[in-house]
């Protein structure tokens, strides 16, 4: 049976949505994956790729289909605006796959790892799927953004779902912000009435799936027989939210907002191997690799980190030579490269020795803390 998926991203989450197709053909090679592509550039860079399972959709198809998403376009920010696609795109892939017998909608910022069947399984013949955030105790005022999070829904093609379907996009269309509203907050509180509004309504209890940084203390992490295991599950989808990219190494996983700590399996079973395959498929786009992990809902409210003001003095110095040295013939480079980035790298690195030094303890403190990770 194929399996179908709906997601959408533009040209700064690409590198992530990539990552997701890529464990779909890993770990459920019979898909479908209908993209939505939220820029130009995104589904410029699509259709050049030409991926297997990949069906490609653009906001002008989007709107055609709702035409009522062009107001909505003018009257929210652009992140809110495609808070608001995520009801109508479910309702556009079941318009364009009829032989779908339910659709799936993934945030792009997911990766699976591990095969889907016990998920199934568990969903069986339910009209809708969705998963609890399952907030630890101490992060329990947090369910006051939802109960449920957006990450994985599935939609069943019946009146049921469809109606589900139909009432969240009308309330998204009327109102969906960024911001705490009483009962409303994005697309995603709206979730919360599902289980009384709607029947036939699966919460998805397996651990493994939609384990994501907002309920990492809630579970046991191990590495068992090859594979990280979740209160004696595996990890079947985990959900890399709020991911940084603040330096072309380093990367911030913002576990502090979650007083979540670093543990081996976290960062190395799961969050190394992510940040990796995204810089191989950024370098696979033709885009540089300080670009793999832009998150620009974050960029504009945040500063970048202090100390990696410093980490790339090396890196710096040595663009600076390689710029000059160009300019020589050349027989004369190799007599002339050590002593030349001597000199300028000595010459650099004493006017900053000394918060080069600082900077250099503050990373390695937060490397240990977990606040940042090196790919």
């Amino acid at each position: 049976m194929t399996r179908v998926f709906c997601t959408y991203f533009d040209h700064h989450y690409l590198a992530r949505g990539l990552a997701l197709h890529h464990s779909l053909q890993k770990y459920c090679p019979d898909f479908e994956l209908w993209v939505l592509c939220l820029s130009d550039e995104c589904h410029e860079t699509l259709v050049r790729l030409m991926l297997p399972g990949i069906k490609l959709l653009t906001l002008a198809e989007l709107e055609a289909f709702e035409p009522r998403m062009l107001t909505a376009r003018q009257n929210r920010s652009l992140v809110e605006f495609f808070f608001t696609c995520s009801p109508v795109l479910p309702l556009l892939v079941l318009e364009l796959a009829p032989a779908a017998q339910e659709v799936t909608y993934l945030d792009g910022d997911l990766l699976l790892f591990g095969p889907l069947d016990e998920v199934w399984e568990e969903i069986g013949d339910s009209s809708i799927a969705i998963t609890p955030h399952r907030f630890p105790p101490e992060k329990r005022d947090s369910v006051r953004y939802g109960i449920f999070n957006v990450g994985w829904l599935t939609f069943r093609r019946d009146a049921n779902a469809r109606a589900c379907l139909e009432w969240w996009r009308d309330r998204c269309l009327e109102w969906c912000y960024d911001r705490l509203k009483g009962e409303r907050f994005a697309d995603q509180k709206y979730l919360d009435v599902w289980p009384e509004k709607f029947s036939g309504v699966k919460i998805i209890q397996h651990p493994g799936v939609n384990l994501a940084p907002w309920n990492l203390n809630a579970y046991q992490l191990e590495w068992r027989d090859g594979r990280v295991v979740v209160a004696g599950r595996p990890l079947l989808v985990f959900h890399f939210h709020g991911l940084k990219q603040v330096a072309p190494a380093y990367f911030d996983p913002r576990w502090w907002n979650y007083d979540v700590k670093a543990s081996p399996v976290l960062v190395g079973k799961i969050y190394q191997p992510y940040l990796r395959l995204l810089t191989r498929l950024t370098r696979k786009i033709g885009k540089k690799k300080k670009q793999a992990g832009k998150n620009p809902r974050l960029e504009e409210h945040e500063p970048a980190s202090e100390p990696l003001q410093f980490v790339s003095l090396w890196q710096a110095l040595w663009r600076t030579w390689r710029a000059q040295v160009k300019l020589l013939p050349k027989r004369t480079i190799w007599q002339t490269a050590r002593s030349t980035l001597k000199v300028k790298m000595w010459q650099e690195m004493s006017r900053t020795r000394s918060q080069w030094h600082e900077a250099q303890r503050l990373l390695a403190d937060r490397l240990q803390s977990g606040e940042l990770i090196r790919c």
